[in-house]
């Protein structure tokens, strides 16, 4: 397994109105299709306003399918622009576990 973990610095006063549309619309759109939602949280210490999800994929194959086919998703590309005018900065990583980490 591999998680991809996404950062996103949303735009001050909007933290908000960006988990609102993720929640209300967002997640409706990309769980069917990405499948393991790992979590999704906030900042309260540290650096603020930073949005931070981690999705699970079996390989990095996996993922480059489920993020190809989320892209071309009507739905998706609708929502886009709504998401992005929230969003100042994002940062993708993905994350390999170790031979011993819980998460395989």
């Amino acid at each position: 397994m591999i998680v991809e973990e996404r950062i996103y610095r949303i735009r001050s006063g909007k933290l908000r109105d960006y988990l609102a549309l993720v929640q209300n619309e967002g997640l409706a759109i990309q769980q069917p299709i990405l499948g393991t939602l790992i979590g999704y949280f906030v900042s309260e210490i540290g650096p603020l306003n930073h949005v931070v999800h981690m999705w699970g994929y079996a390989d990095f194959e996996d993922r480059t399918v489920r993020r190809q086919r989320l892209s071309e998703d009507p739905r998706w590309q609708a929502f886009i622009p709504k998401l992005a005018a929230l969003i100042e900065t994002a940062e993708n990583r993905i994350l390999l576990p170790t031979a011993f980490s819980p998460l395989k």
